[in-house]
C-alpha cells in the first residue's frame, strides 16, 4: 500500500504543479525528500510527463486539430486563409530548436549538476522575481504579430527550465509576456511549444522505459501515478487558464518566494 501511495502522492504532485509556473521538477524533488521516496530511474518522470501530455492536448484538442489541418492544407495547396496556422506552426518548431538540442546533449549532465536543495531554492526565487515582475503587463500581440525572433527567444526561455526549479511555464510565459504579448497568446503559445519538447522526451526515453527491469515489478504504483499526474494536470490546467485570464500572477509570484526560502533555510 505505501508503495502505492508514495508514487501516487508523486504523481500528483507532477500533476498539480507542470501546467502552473512554480516548477513540477523542482516540486517532485523536493517531495521526494520530504517524503523519503525517489522514483527510481527516468520511466517514472516519461511516465508523468505523458500523463500531463495527455491532459493538455485534450484542454487544447479542438485549437491543435485547427492549428494542424490548416498548416498542411497550407503546405500543400498554398491556402491563403491558412498562412497566419502556417506560421505559427513554423514558429513553434523554431522555438522548440533550444530546449531540444540543448536537452539531448546535456540533459543528463544539468540534472546531476543542479539537482540539489540550494540550487533548487535559488531557482524558485529567481522564478518568483521573474514573475513578479510580469505580474501587470498584457501586451497586444496576437499569434498573428508574432516573429522569428520572438519566438526563438521563448524557445530559449524554456530550455532555462531543464535546470530543475525554474518553470518552464513560468520561463516562456515571462519572456513571452516581456515581448509584449497578450496574456493568451503567451499561454496558448507556451503550452503548444510543451507538446513537441515532451514528445521528444518521450521518443529519447521511451526505449529505455521499456527495458526498465523495474517496469513489470512497479506497473500497479505507475498506474496509480499515471491517474493521478492525468487527472491533477487536467484541473491544475484549468486553473491556471483562469488566473492568466485575471492576469493575476502575484500570487504564484509569493509562493514561490516563501517556497524558495523555505527550501533555502531548511532543507
Amino acid at each position: 500500500m505505501w508503495e502505492w501511495l508514495k508514487y501516487a502522492i508523486l504523481g500528483l504532485v507532477q500533476g498539480l504543479t507542470e501546467p502552473i509556473p512554480v516548477s513540477s521538477s523542482g516540486h517532485l524533488i523536493i517531495a521526494e525528500h520530504l517524503f523519503g521516496i525517489h522514483s527510481e530511474g527516468l520511466s517514472f518522470e516519461v511516465l508523468t510527463n505523458t500523463a500531463s501530455l495527455i491532459a493538455i492536448v485534450f484542454i487544447y484538442r479542438k485549437d491543435l486539430a485547427s492549428l494542424i489541418a490548416a498548416f498542411f492544407r497550407y503546405l500543400f495547396k498554398r491556402t491563403e486563409q491558412d498562412k497566419d496556422e502556417f506560421k505559427l506552426g513554423v514558429y513553434l518548431i523554431v522555438a522548440s530548436i533550444p530546449a531540444g538540442a540543448i536537452g539531448f546533449l546535456f540533459n543528463d549532465a544539468i540534472g546531476e549538476t543542479f539537482k540539489g536543495m540550494t540550487t533548487i531554492g535559488i531557482a524558485l526565487l529567481i522564478t518568483a522575481l521573474a514573475l513578479w515582475g510580469v505580474r501587470n503587463l498584457r501586451g497586444r500581440k496576437s499569434d498573428k504579430n508574432l516573429s522569428f525572433g520572438e519566438t526563438f527567444i521563448v524557445g530559449l526561455a524554456q530550455a532555462l527550465a531543464l535546470i530543475p526549479g525554474i518553470s518552464r511555464s513560468g520561463a516562456t510565459i515571462v519572456a513571452a509576456l516581456l515581448l509584449g504579448w497578450k496574456p493568451e497568446t503567451a499561454l496558448r503559445f507556451s503550452f503548444f511549444l510543451y507538446i513537441p519538447v515532451s514528445l521528444g522526451g518521450m521518443l529519447l526515453e521511451g526505449k529505455d522505459m521499456a527495458q526498465d527491469p523495474q517496469l513489470s515489478s512497479l506497473a500497479f504504483p505507475y498506474t496509480a501515478a499515471f491517474i493521478c499526474a492525468l487527472v491533477a494536470t487536467y484541473f491544475s490546467m484549468r486553473w491556471f487558464m483562469g488566473i492568466m485570464a485575471k492576469g493575476n500572477l502575484k500570487g504564484l509570484s509569493i509562493y514561490c518566494l516563501l517556497l524558495g526560502l523555505a527550501v533555502l533555510v531548511f532543507l
